[in-house]
């Protein structure tokens, strides 16, 4: 007989523990709940769980020491963090202290069913070697609390524990650099150089000379030995922004380094060993142009070893706001205040795309922190494009046409609820916390087709 999964949740708000337990439950989890890490804690020691999910930010104990203790007393049960604060610091404390994930509030609960059951079928105790850094991890310029930016955080984490190549992906402005220069930062290389290169900035000559360096008279100017980036960067890493714009020719040279580890100065034959790390990124899908033909597929699968893709800056869902104060703190006032958004301003920021994604945030604070007198930035401070009546109301339109009414929630949810109970009303009460009259009345009001209620088909 198949056993039922036994979920031990610990958080400190009570609506979260009874969501928790009725979504799992439903799911087929069998769900303790803990109203703290402390309490969380005890009630490990004195019963078997299958896995334990645990909020971060909890008074008493919170869900990093949680981990921590957890992993010292059961190396291999999965321990799952959660947090409404997601930020690169909680992903990298969370892998270092032996989470086996980390997921963002507000999620779905299936996402979470299918991230338990992943971790259940894994079952292989979680890696915990690399210790915690002690760096300011703010400084990273990697700020975000979207589920967006939550993965994103996991996987800088996840990628600074070992030394595997990894390839960054995304659009012009979200990042990579920051993303790569935080890699660097959180692994054992830290403390040696980190060197960005932008591909897309050199001839194919002097990509070569730049990258491999050359010796005395291998090409014109050459009036003596010079060594190349690969051998600057050596125990170090090395960063390849706009690996798209290459040539074959490069490509070629570049994957004959990362499989030998060895280096060729233009017009030696001599090979000098280097242990680099390489990082490469590109606005560019790779994988479409190695499919088409116009990229190295060999060099793809090995640039790949690790992904990480950013999000743009239009599917991070409430980073807009944050994002702007960060930069507001950054580029104070000239009497050195920090500035503030006006209502106004904040909304025709949170209504904009931003195809140049967070540079062009950025870029668009600087200007309004420039333009702006009277300790705020205002509608006015901003650039057109953005404060424009017409760019505004385009947008908001667009956005209000796809939210919902808070009745056609209500009858959305009820739909789901009663869809996982499988139509049985009673149950569907329970977990709706009203009488199952109530449920009845509400079907009929908004005409829901749900199956027949278990308790009262005819057999």
């Amino acid at each position: 007989m198949h056993r039922i999964p036994h979920i031990l949740v610990a958080d400190d708000e009570p609506s979260i523990r009874m969501m928790l337990q009725a979504g799992l439950g439903l799911n087929g989890f069998q769900v303790t709940t803990a109203r703290s890490g402390r309490e969380a804690l005890l009630k490990a020691a004195a019963s078997s769980f299958d896995a334990v999910l645990s909020d971060i930010y909890m008074p008493d104990l919170n869900g990093l020491d949680l981990v921590r203790e957890l992993r010292e007393q059961q190396h291999a049960i999965p321990l799952v963090l959660m947090t409404a604060q997601a930020s690169l610091e909680a992903a990298v404390e969370a892998v270092s202290r032996g989470a086996t994930d980390f997921i963002a509030k507000p999620f779905e609960i299936g996402a979470l069913v299918s991230l338990l059951r992943r971790c259940l079928d894994a079952r292989r105790p979680a890696e915990s070697s690399v210790p915690a850094p002690a760096s300011d991890f703010s400084s990273s310029g990697l700020v975000g609390r979207s589920a967006a930016m939550a993965a994103v955080f996991k996987r800088i984490a996840q990628a600074a524990r070992g030394n595997a190549t990894v390839l960054i992906t995304g659009e012009s402005g979200t990042g990579k650099e920051l993303a790569a220069r935080a890699i660097h930062r959180f692994s054992s290389r830290a403390a040696r150089p980190f060197v960005a290169v932008n591909c897309a900035g050199l001839t194919d000559t002097l990509l070569e000379s730049e990258l491999f360096g050359y010796v005395k008279g291998a090409f014109t100017g050459a009036a003596a030995d010079r060594a190349g980036l690969f051998e600057a960067a050596d125990s170090g890493t090395l960063f390849l922004d706009e690996l798209a714009s290459t040539s074959p020719a490069f490509q070629a040279s570049l994957l004959r380094v990362l499989e030998s580890g060895e280096v060729r100065r233009v017009g030696s034959t001599d090979p000098r060993n280097v242990d680099v790390r390489v990082i490469g990124a590109s606005n560019q899908p790779l994988r479409a142009l190695a499919d088409a033909g116009t990229f190295r597929a060999d060099l793809f699968y090995r640039l790949s070893v690790v992904s990480l893709d950013l999000p743009p800056l239009r599917q991070r869902s409430g980073d807009i706001e944050l994002l702007a104060g960060h930069f507001l703190n950054r580029f104070p006032a000239s009497d050195g205040s920090r500035l503030r958004l006006t209502p106004e301003a904040a909304a025709a920021l949170a209504a904009y795309p931003f195809p140049g994604n967070v540079r062009e945030l950025e870029n668009s604070i600087r200007r309004a922190v420039a333009l702006s007198s009277g300790g705020s930035i205002t509608l006015d401070c901003l650039p057109p494009e953005i404060s424009s009546e017409k760019s505004i109301a385009s947008t908001l339109a667009a956005v209000a046409s796809d939210r919902p009414g808070l009745d056609e929630l209500q009858r959305r949810y009820l739909r789901l609820v009663l869809e996982e109970c499988g139509g049985n009303r009673r149950r569907a009460a329970e977990v709706l916390k009203i009488d199952r009259r109530t449920v009845q009345r509400l079907i009929a009001r908004y005409r829901l087709d749900s199956p027949a209620d278990p308790e009262t088909a005819p057999s």
